[in-house]
């Protein structure tokens, strides 16, 4: 993808789908939006087979709402609940076998890296708890170790919610669910301290309940995994069926697990913080100029 390919060519637009058409003049390609104006450009998902309520797909609008160059973007997902949107994006999504995102990843991104030696190219991997943590753990941890440039997204939702309701390492200790009726016997995988020793530049952990924070933790951990290797968020998106959430309920859910045990975290390595801390100090001098 690139706004060569993002264009209509002359003499086309006529026969392109209205969608298209709205995509190019009114989407996000070759801009820059705030997240909080979502609902006045065209947005790069609009529908999908997710549940109502789905605190996943909220996070997800918001995940493609952030990106800094989605015309030079792949994103990479598996089986799952997730790739339900993920899949109907207007942004090029690679289907990887279920556990080898982060392999499948390390090698487009090397592979981008050759085709495109000029142009930053960002693979980012969205993936659930399961993909990631239990079936995937192995890609995971290697693809950190040997410190490919791309990002890894843990779309946490606690449970096997596409496949009836089993547990995960991410369920907390006790939780009991439909095909775990004795209860969790082991506490929740530490995602954040395991990216940490594992290499990871960049780590945050978020409940989506603040849209411009979550934009911001977003834009960062992609542009970081192009200088400095990889980076990881680790976001709480419930699964209001298995957990047996009311719809109306989904976002208080959120908030009250931010202030249990899921509050935000961000952390990164010095050098990382450096260059923040410089296009920070660019912006601010540019708007004083002005």
């Amino acid at each position: 993808m690139s706004l060569k390919y993002v264009t209509i060519t002359t003499g086309f637009e006529n026969y392109m789908p209205k969608d298209y058409i709205d995509l190019v003049r009114f989407g996000p390609f070759g801009k820059e939006y705030d997240v909080q104006e979502l609902g006045t450009f065209k947005e790069l998902v609009e529908e999908h087979p997710m549940c109502a309520g789905c605190f996943m797909a909220y996070f997800i609008r918001i995940f493609y709402a952030s990106l800094p160059n989605p015309e030079d973007t792949i994103v990479i997902g598996t089986a799952g609940c997730a790739r339900l949107a993920l899949s109907q994006a207007a942004v090029p999504f690679v289907y990887g076998n279920y556990g080898d995102t982060n392999a499948v990843a390390s090698g487009l991104k090397r592979a981008l890296k050759i085709r495109f030696p000029d142009k930053e190219k960002d693979v980012v991997v969205v993936a659930g708890d399961g993909g990631l943590m239990d079936i995937g753990f192995g890609m995971t941890m290697h693809s950190w170790f040997r410190r490919e440039n791309f990002t890894t997204i843990m779309v946490d939702n606690e449970v096997y919610g596409n496949t009836g309701g089993q547990e995960s390492g991410m369920t907390r200790k006790g939780i009991q669910l439909k095909m775990a009726p004795k209860g969790k016997k082991f506490d929740k995988i530490n995602a954040i301290e395991l990216a940490k020793d594992a290499g990871c530049v960049y780590v945050a952990r978020v409940a989506p309940t603040n849209p411009k924070r979550l934009a911001k933790t977003i834009k960062r951990a992609i542009i970081a995994a192009r200088h400095f290797g990889p980076t990881f968020i680790h976001a709480y998106t419930s699964c209001n069926i298995e957990y047996s959430i009311p719809t109306e309920k989904v976002l208080e859910d959120a908030r009250m697990r931010e202030k249990q045990d899921f509050s935000f975290v961000e952390w990164m390595t010095d050098e990382v913080k450096e260059y923040f801390e410089q296009i920070e100090n660019t912006k601010k001098e540019e708007k004083q100029k002005v």
